[in-house]
Parts: C-alpha cells; sequence; structure tokens
C-alpha cells in the first residue's frame, strides 16, 4: 500500500491541433497541481485535505473550466457546481454559484457543517455569506475567452464544449456536437494517502451556452463524483451521459461485486458501459493503484504514485 494521486482537467473531443496557447497553459497548470498533490502526500496530509486544495489551485487556474475559469450560460454568466466526497461516504456538493471564489471549499462546508448533502443556488450563496468563504462579484469569474466561446456558441445555436475549436462561419451549418448535451472541461482529483484514506473532488463551470439552471454530473453522488472503501473516482465529459449511467459509483460497484482490480473495473465502465465520446475518469484504489481510463480522443490528465511513477497526457499513450 502507498500513496496516489490522478487529477483531471477535462476529457473530449481534443484535437492533435489544438493551438500550444491553449495546450501548454493547461498542461502546466496540471504539472502545479499535481506537484502541489504530491508534496502534500509525502507531508502525511489526509486525502481528503489534498482533493480539496488540489482542486482549489485548479479552480484558480483560468484556464480550465472551473472557478475562474467558468464557461457562460445562455445569458451569460456563471453557474458553478463541486463535489467533495471521502471514503467513510460523507459527502458534501453545491450548484448554482455566482460569487463564491473556491466552490470545492463550499462543497466541503456542506459536509461538515450541515445535516444535508446538497445546497443550490440562492441557497447555496447564503450559506456561503454564513460562513465567510471568500466571495467576489461575479464579474470575477468572466474570461474574455469565454465570453468569445459563448458568442461561438449562440452563433452556431448550439450547446458547446470546452475544447470546441471556432467556427468559420461557412462551418456553422455543420454544427459538430449538435446533440447537446456535453460537459467539458471540469477538474477533478482522487487521492489515497498513506493510510489508505481515499476521497475525490470535483468541480465545473458546466457547458458553454448552457439553459440558466442547468445541473450537470459534477455535483451528483455517483455520477460525476464518488467514494467508498474501495476506490475514488472523479468523471468528466458529457454530463447527461454520465449522470445515466452513474458512471463513478459504477466503478466501485464493478470491484466490489465482480471483485477485479480498480483498473479493470474502471475500463469496463468506460469501454462497455458507456458510449463512445462520453467520458473520462481518474480513480484510485485502496491499496494504491491509479487509472485514467477515457472513450473521448483526449483528457487532460495526470498521476502520480509513491513508488515514483508519474504521467502528464492529453492523448492516448502506451499505458492507455
Amino acid at each position: 500500500m502507498g500513496w496516489a494521486i490522478a487529477l483531471h482537467g477535462g476529457a473530449g473531443d481534443i484535437p492533435l491541433s489544438l493551438p500550444p496557447e491553449r495546450r501548454l497553459p493547461r498542461e502546466a497548470g496540471l504539472r502545479h497541481c499535481l506537484h502541489i498533490g504530491v508534496e502534500a502526500l509525502k507531508a502525511k496530509t489526509p486525502a481528503l485535505d489534498v482533493v480539496e486544495l488540489v482542486v482549489r489551485e485548479l479552480e484558480n487556474i483560468p484556464h480550465f473550466n472551473a472557478g475562474k475559469g467558468s464557461v457562460l450560460t445562455t445569458q451569460g454568466t456563471v453557474e458553478m457546481e463541486a463535489c467533495i466526497m471521502d471514503g467513510t461516504k460523507r459527502c458534501g456538493a453545491v450548484s448554482g454559484l455566482t460569487t463564491v471564489v473556491n466552490p470545492i471549499s463550499l462543497a466541503r462546508l456542506v459536509m461538515e457543517k450541515t445535516p444535508h448533502i446538497y445546497l443550490a443556488f440562492d441557497g447555496a450563496e447564503a450559506f456561503a455569506r454564513e460562513q465567510g468563504v471568500e466571495t467576489v462579484d461575479s464579474s470575477h469569474f468572466i474570461t474574455p475567452e469565454n465570453v468569445e466561446r459563448l458568442k461561438q456558441a449562440k452563433e452556431a445555436n448550439r450547446v458547446q464544449i470546452d475544447y470546441t475549436q471556432p467556427l468559420h462561419k461557412d462551418e456553422k451549418k455543420e454544427t459538430p456536437e449538435a446533440d447537446g448535451d456535453s460537459k467539458l472541461g471540469t477538474v477533478g482529483c482522487v487521492a489515497v494517502d498513506s493510510l489508505g484514506n481515499l476521497a475525490s473532488a470535483t468541480s465545473t463551470g458546466g457547458l458553454v451556452n448552457k439553459m440558466v439552471g442547468r445541473i450537470g454530473d459534477t455535483p451528483i453522488i455517483g455520477a460525476g463524483t464518488y467514494a467508498n472503501s474501495l476506490c475514488a473516482v472523479s468523471a468528466t465529459g458529457k454530463g447527461e451521459a454520465i449522470i445515466r449511467g452513474t458512471v463513478a459509483r459504477d466503478v466501485a460497484a464493478v470491484m466490489e461485486f465482480k471483485y477485479v482490480s480498480l483498473k479493470e473495473a474502471a475500463a469496463y465502465v468506460v469501454e462497455e458501459g458507456t458510449p463512445k465520446g462520453n467520458v473520462g475518469l481518474v480513480a484510485v484504489s485502496a491499496t494504491g493503484e491509479v487509472t485514467m481510463p477515457f472513450n473521448t480522443n483526449g483528457m487532460f490528465r495526470a498521476c502520480a504514485t509513491e513508488d515514483g511513477y508519474s504521467e502528464i497526457g492529453i492523448w492516448p499513450s502506451v499505458q492507455n
């Protein structure tokens, strides 16, 4: 047994031609956040604290679709959501946040300071003020890049995934990703500490040009986020498909009921249980196993284990 950590910055149709100005900052962000998580685990920080710490840092990096980088609704507003859960099945979730700097920390406060699991919209904002967490004007979260993404999505009359490349005017009629149920660019982290404690945390801004009030898989226990005594899972991809497939819980269930390894369980859920092009996930087991499968053409991801293995990648590699 040893510690292990994995994190993601979104899965989806990430083209090999992704411009360096969009690729390199995300890779640097993953590397930075992986380092923070590894150092915390080496210092014997509990897994729950580690995943919160890492996701807070991811939320503060505007190149990801969470916190500062959250994509915009059809009305040009932000509605952020997050979830955190540990191996004892304690959990907390929030949705519809417009002013909270770090939604993942508010989700943890819901878990620890209320009798509930999930708070949303005005109630979640009021709870944030009661708890004294850092809040700012909602304009803080609105980046020029996401204003431009919303403009493109509106012109194409579609709900747009985070990594979709800009459309040229003569391409509008093709409306790629016209199914409209994509939610890519989410951030997440899973960890197991040296004592075998597990935790998972996920945070997102949702999807470009989404309806106001739409809730995705991220804050739904068992869909985008799950942890129990066997494993911790954080998913990313097309939110509605992940909800339908209860993806994160299914990984744990396959381990529990089929008595297979984490890697086998996650591979089964991603390759057999979810339609291709819909999902990626990161997961760790109580024994220090780590896996990062996806059935999209790419996923921003990173991992490290106590025995010295580490990986940072986007597209399929030998390990996948």
